[in-house]
């Protein structure tokens, strides 16, 4: 018998030589919150996944902390939208509130703020546009400074801008500092691709463009030199850390990141990827043993964090097995 044979007889023995683990520590779980009261409502296209107003989320806190989850990225759906997505950067927007709420019921929770225009402007798109409808690089670049101190004002652990804004990482670093948050640190996302993947999200978010696409400032998704340049440049202006979005379908990004740079690098495992797991466990075309599968890959590829939305079901998995 070979030894790769001998290595691979058992359970135990796999275990004994296994590379790669995952641990409930590597995970970040999404929330969405909504305004209002008395709100858990499912995503229709995410099922598992759901909206909440800030008043049920002690349960799902406390659901959290018992399964060694301790980290969360916010995503907020605000009542009122216009062309600057002002309730993206006020004192008392949903996000701001979520933010104060869940470090007070919670001081251990890690909280992560995505910091984007998206979910917050009329057009759906990530940033403040010009007569032709192009988003307008610099004057975003303020309104994300805006939106990225009024999270540390709020007690936000980690800021993660999301929009692809050129500069935006420098920016937001020097304003931070300027105004007392050097201590928060910034995750980017520095190779976010214009992915087909992200349909389920943009439902979730009411976060679809209004008109055309994100093509002009998301990545090419045929790219990958051009992921390396963006991630050097983010990290050149002071990211603590980086994200590859999506997950799956970009392991070779993930690879050659782990390799390249000298971060923690999370990959972002997205909606698509998880609406399309679950139907295909759910019509049986899939063991659920799949999704370990999935998220191990990511561990391979050289990530030491996973944005997943399967964290508290895998989670319960691993608990499970001790």
């Amino acid at each position: 018998m070979y030894r790769g044979r001998r290595l691979r007889l058992n359970s135990s023995v796999r275990s004994l030589v296994r590379e790669n683990r995952l641990n409930v520590e590597d995970f970040i779980y999404p929330i969405f919150v909504v305004e209002g009261s008395g709100i858990k409502e499912e995503i229709q296209s995410m099922p598992g996944q759901y909206h909440y107003s800030l008043d049920r989320l002690p349960k799902l806190l406390d659901e959290m902390r018992s399964l060694g989850v301790q980290a969360c990225l916010l995503f907020g759906i605000p009542e009122h939208k216009d062309s600057c997505g002002s309730q993206a950067y006020t004192e008392d927007g949903i996000i701001q509130r979520a933010i104060r709420f869940i470090k007070q019921y919670d001081p251990n929770m890690y909280v992560i703020g995505d910091v984007c225009m998206c979910e917050y402007t009329d057009h759906g798109h990530c940033g403040v546009l010009d007569e032709k409808g192009q988003v307008k690089n610099d004057e975003t670049v303020g309104y994300l400074k805006k939106i990225a101190l009024s999270y540390a004002q709020a007690g936000v652990d980690m800021v993660a801008p999301s929009d692809m804004m050129d500069g935006r990482i420098g920016a937001i670093r020097k304003d931070l500092d300027e105004h007392g948050f050097s201590y928060v640190p910034i995750m980017a996302y520095s190779a976010k691709y214009a992915s087909n993947f992200y349909g389920p999200f943009r439902e979730a978010a009411h976060s679809a463009p209004g008109f055309g696409d994100r093509r002009s400032y998301q990545m090419d998704v045929a790219n990958s030199k051009e992921a390396m340049r963006e991630m050097a440049a983010d990290i050149e202006e002071g990211a603590d850390a980086i994200i590859v979005k999506p997950a799956l379908p970009y392991l070779d990004i993930l690879k050659e990141a782990s390799e390249r740079f000298d971060v923690p690098l999370c990959a972002y495992n997205v909606s698509g990827e998880y609406a399309m797991l679950m139907a295909a466990i759910k019509n049986g075309w899939m063991r659920e043993d799949v999704i370990e599968e999935s998220l191990l890959c990511m561990k391979r590829a050289g990530a030491n964090m996973i944005i997943t939305y399967f964290a508290l079901e895998v989670a319960k998995r691993l608990r499970d097995e001790k």
